[in-house]
């Protein structure tokens, strides 16, 4: 999609070497290190998820000791993206490097070589620095009050033990972050840094570093259909859809640069549920080949980043993927989510169908039961344990993140309700909690102050204990008690007798061919199904098309020649069908991304079953609009087949003439551009060329409200309409309108200031 402003590459890697008094490195996609020794000044900038893990891979956090004291290098400071959001992804994520500046660092620890009183520093738009100010702070604490938890329906004595606990693991007080944090503004001029660096942006996400005659660049955009770069490789696993399975998507910690975050997948009755979404989780997903579109819930633990940030991830879906949590731990989540996008919190409900979990019981869901437990922590925390009625009673997986040890636990014990603390009554029951025996259990053995300890689980009954949510090598003693669960490693509980793809084959068919007979949607299930691997092509650019494959597993990526906008097609998706139909060669080559397991349906019978029910007109113009939205910015990611229809159905076409302008405002509809080239003018001037496949009309669809400058047809041009409502129910298309509407307004802003029509 075009961009308003200039678009460079990072800096590459220099200095400091002969004279030079600057170090810049360009660390990742969106992340670069802009270093003044002289200055005593190391910035971040860019800090979407894993920052830390990147800085850590390029040698820039590197373990040091100073008078006998062992800590780490790092940054100290953070420079801000000037838009929240990039290409779908969270591009401030602030939580864990400044985490890392205060304690691992040591610049918040009472004696420590490296407290001196400097804070870290946040710099950036003064929006953006409001907005991490916020989330660090629910980060921290999540709920800030009693009056915020009763709200959630937390009974009155269960939140007064609850903010007891909160205040005792806050050493006394709920600090704000202007405590902890240093901030700096950049708005149109330079601004000096500690050490006297200036830096100035030159435009939207670009940045200049001066020092004592030098100067450094740096680009913080994302270019079009690049994501943020995932630290670690996953490999490529083909997993069985199964009846009641454990995959292990991740045993590290926020810190660990060669592993995923804790988490697990639930796979039930061929289902799959996520349990916590940290950094990343698109990687794994993708190398677990799973489509976003295939979730049907996530269970979620609590709202520090690497268990939370991933959530982005689940609105690129085209339905309202199920949420499961408590309510106290749904409002901080979606505290911090608000912070972050600068969207109100009640619209949470539109990106997640909210199921609220009770704390204590067992709650139904379909079959699969699930137990919230409350575990002591600095946020709203709690465990779950799953089961589902088997052969002998139930098979039982319980996954504890986070938890904290007994040991830390018990001196926090004080009945003094005055006091900060927690009960012996609760310090009892969190013990008997905690040992509850699974067949399989996953622990948190993070160990410190808010993390487990492998050894309270010693005597645990459970059949298996698996270690998970640390950076460290297990101890031999560690080792004695519980295992280890590489990426991908598959725990099942109970095996699955039913081929679960076929069933969801016989769904996509009969909904895509509706009216069509039973008994001919049977002949195309009566196919094999086969298995691509990774990096597989199987439709080539300029090849006929023999065969249909409805992809039923497993991801695929369209790549079209001379342009560099890519479609990702999931379950659901037909490869080849409108060649199948009009017999031309294929535009495009069409490449696994993942293990895929697909239905090979010979061409000649598909298009034989088209012609028999008189759908070929029908199904070839959707085909055709179906293959155009494929490749928009905006429509071209994790959409269902049957959604892609209904959009196709649905819109309407919409002619300008050279030279004519258009009016959207109080239409509910975004605008395509299909053919032709649309003009933005502002004070006069074209500032944005919106061309073939660009939205528009975004401010309208989400805020009613009118969009900014004059829209005029630099050509002839064909737009599409697309219903307002229909795009608002997708997730993943209202979460990149609202990206492009905050990008936009952001650039607007600019523009006012730079022509004096705001001060």
């Amino acid at each position: 999609m075009a961009k308003l402003g200039r678009q460079s590459k990072p800096a590459p890697e220099s200095g400091p070497v002969g004279g030079s008094r600057m170090r810049v490195v360009a660390v990742s996609s969106g992340i670069s290190w802009v270093e003044v020794p002289e200055a005593d000044l190391r910035v971040l900038c860019g800090c979407p998820a894993d920052s830390v893990k990147h800085l850590i891979k390029r040698g820039l956090i590197v373990p040091t000791e100073r008078a006998g004291v062992a800590f780490e290098t790092g940054p100290n400071a953070i420079l801000l993206s000037d838009v929240p959001l990039q290409n779908g992804a969270f591009s401030n994520l602030s939580e864990f490097p400044i985490l890392q500046m205060l304690y691992r660092q040591g610049m918040i620890i009472p004696g420590h070589p490296n407290c001196s009183g400097r804070k870290p520093l946040l710099l950036g738009l003064a929006q953006q620095v409001e907005a991490q100010m916020e989330y660090v702070m629910r980060g921290n604490y999540g709920l800030l009050s009693e009056e915020e938890m009763m709200a959630v329906g937390v009974p009155e004595d269960m939140a007064a033990e609850w903010m007891r606990m909160k205040l005792r693991f806050a050493f006394g007080a709920i600090r704000p972050p202007q405590d902890l944090i240093d901030t700096c503004i950049i708005g149109d001029g330079p601004v000096i840094l500690p050490g006297g660096v200036t830096v100035r942006r030159l435009e939207l996400n670009i940045f200049e570093f001066a020092y004592d005659g030098e100067t450094a660049m740096v680009d913080l955009n994302l270019a079009a259909g690049h994501t943020y770069e995932t630290p670690y490789h996953l490999g490529y696993h083909d997993l069985e859809r199964e009846y009641f399975s454990v995959v292990h998507s991740g045993e590290g910690d926020g810190w660990d640069p060669e592993r995923a975050a804790m988490s697990s997948i639930l796979m039930f009755q061929g289902k799959i549920y996520l349990i916590d979404a940290g950094p990343n989780i698109h990687s794994a997903l993708q190398a677990l080949g799973i489509g976003v579109q295939e979730v049907e819930g996530i269970f979620h633990t609590h709202c520090h980043d690497d268990h939370f940030c991933g959530l982005t991830t689940l609105f690129r879906a085209d339905h309202r993927i199920k949420y499961y949590a408590l309510p106290a731990v749904r409002s901080s989540v979606a505290k911090k989510l608000a912070a972050l996008t600068n969207i109100g919190e009640d619209s949470f409900g539109e990106y997640f169908e909210i199921c609220d979990l009770s704390l204590g019981v067992w709650n139904d869901i379909d079959g699969l039961e699930v137990r919230p437990i409350f575990s002591p922590h600095p946020v709203e925390t709690t465990v779950f344990h799953f089961r589902t009625p088997w052969e002998d009673g139930f098979r039982s997986y319980a996954h504890m993140a986070d938890i904290v040890s007994l040991d830390v636990l018990g001196q926090m014990v004080d009945d003094d309700e005055t006091r900060h603390g927690i009960s012996s009554e609760l310090m009892t029951q969190v013990c008997a909690d905690y040992l509850v025996p699974a067949d399989v259990k996953k622990l948190d053995i993070g160990g410190g102050l808010i993390h487990g300890c492998a050894e309270d689980f010693r005597e645990d009954q459970s059949g298996k204990i698996i270690l998970s949510h640390t950076a460290l090598a297990l101890t031999k003693a560690q080792k004695s008690i519980g295992s280890g669960a590489p990426f991908g490693t598959v725990d099942a509980l109970i095996p699955s007798y039913q081929e679960y793809r076929v069933r969801a084959a016989h769904g996509y068919l009969a909904e895509y061919f509706l009216g069509v007979p039973e008994h001919q949607i049977r002949i195309l299930l009566n196919h094999p199904v086969v298995t691509f691997n990774p990096e597989t092509i199987l439709l080539r650019e300029g090849s006929y098309c023999e065969d249909v494959h409805l992809i039923l597993t497993g991801l695929v990526e369209t790549i079209e020649p001379d342009s560099d906008q890519t479609a990702t097609l999931s379950a659901g998706a037909m490869i080849g069908e409108s060649y199948a139909l009009s017999g031309e060669p294929s535009f495009e080559t069409y490449r696994a991304l993942s293990f895929v397991r697909a239905l090979k349906i010979p061409a000649v019978l598909y298009r034989s079953l088209v012609e028999r029910n008189e759908m070929s007109e029908r199904i070839s113009r959707l085909a055709d609009l179906r293959n155009f939205f494929n490749h928009t910015w905006l429509f071209g990611e994790s959409l269902s087949n049957l959604t892609e229809v209904r959009i196709a159905e649905t819109c309407q076409p919409y002619y300008l003439a050279t030279g004519e302008e258009i009016d959207m405002t109080g239409q509910d509809f975004v605008f395509m551009v299909r053919d032709g080239r649309i003009d933005r003018y502002f004070d006069g001037a074209v500032v944005e060329y919106c061309g073939i496949g660009e939205p528009l009309n975004e401010s309208e669809v989400l805020f009613s409200q009118a969009g900014e400058g004059r829209l005029v047809a630099a050509m002839r041009s064909e737009l599409l309409l697309v219903p307002g409502a229909m795009v608002r129910a997708i997730p993943v298309a209202r979460w990149k309108l609202l990206e492009l509407y905050q990008r936009r307004q952001r650039t607007f802003s600019s523009l006012r200031q730079e022509a004096g029509m705001v001060p």
